[in-house]
């Protein structure tokens, strides 16, 4: 998204604004460490906006957060808000609808785009990403940790779409058009918790790259 908005030049995208699981340290439900995070806005040179949020959070609390950070963006002078969705009508109109009357308004830069081209199309373009964390009730517990590459593509279920968009993976960018240097990760320790499954990300030659379940 980052990457097709500056192509585009219709709009400057001038921060990053990320949900952290604020107990964890870790970008929510990617499970990526903050460390990494931070490298990648670096790498993108931007600005990070952390949204930090407790856990468990209920929806209140995540709403109250957003509102929060709407807010200072608005003070600040940002005029839209760009989303990565692809075909979810009801996150779309969600998000809609929690900025109507702030100031800011929705984008989606890559809505409507078929997800099996543009998959193709991204890595083409070199993009780099690893699976950090699967839904195993949609996609083998073995594929956390995998490269997001034209090997992984053809071994996708049928029933598992190629972006994740309907969140049966999550990954972490790590190079692409977008970033001005690769972020030199490796695949640490692979976790099953709270019915999922999270592969850890450490830079490299940073720790163990041991591999285990529980």
């Amino acid at each position: 998204m980052l990457h097709v908005l500056r192509a585009e030049g219709r709009l400057k995208p001038a921060a990053l604004l990320t949900s952290i699981n604020e107990p964890a340290d870790r970008v929510a439900m990617h499970a990526v460490r903050s460390e990494v995070l931070r490298e990648q806005a670096a790498a993108v040179a931007l600005p990070l906006w952390p949204v930090l949020l407790p856990s468990p959070c209920s929806n209140a609390v995540y709403e109250q957060r957003m509102a929060d950070v709407v807010r200072r963006a608005r003070d600040d002078g940002f005029t839209h808000v760009a989303f990565g969705d692809l075909f979810l009508e009801d996150v779309r109109r969600y998000r809609e609808d929690r900025l109507a009357g702030t100031g800011l308004s929705p984008v989606f830069p890559l809505w409507g785009r078929p997800t099996s081209a543009l998959a193709r199309e991204m890595i083409a373009g070199g993009l780099e990403a690893i699976l950090t964390c699967v839904d195993p009730r949609a996609l083998p517990r073995d594929f956390a940790g995998r490269s997001y590459d034209s090997a992984l593509l053809d071994d996708l279920p049928a029933s598992v779409d190629p972006c994740g968009e309907r969140g049966e993976f999550h990954t972490c960018a790590v190079a692409g058009p977008m970033f001005s240097r690769r972020i030199a990760v490796e695949v640490g320790v692979i976790v099953e918790r709270e019915g999922f499954v999270f592969a850890d990300l450490v830079f490299e030659n940073a720790g163990s790259a041991a591999h285990t379940k529980r």
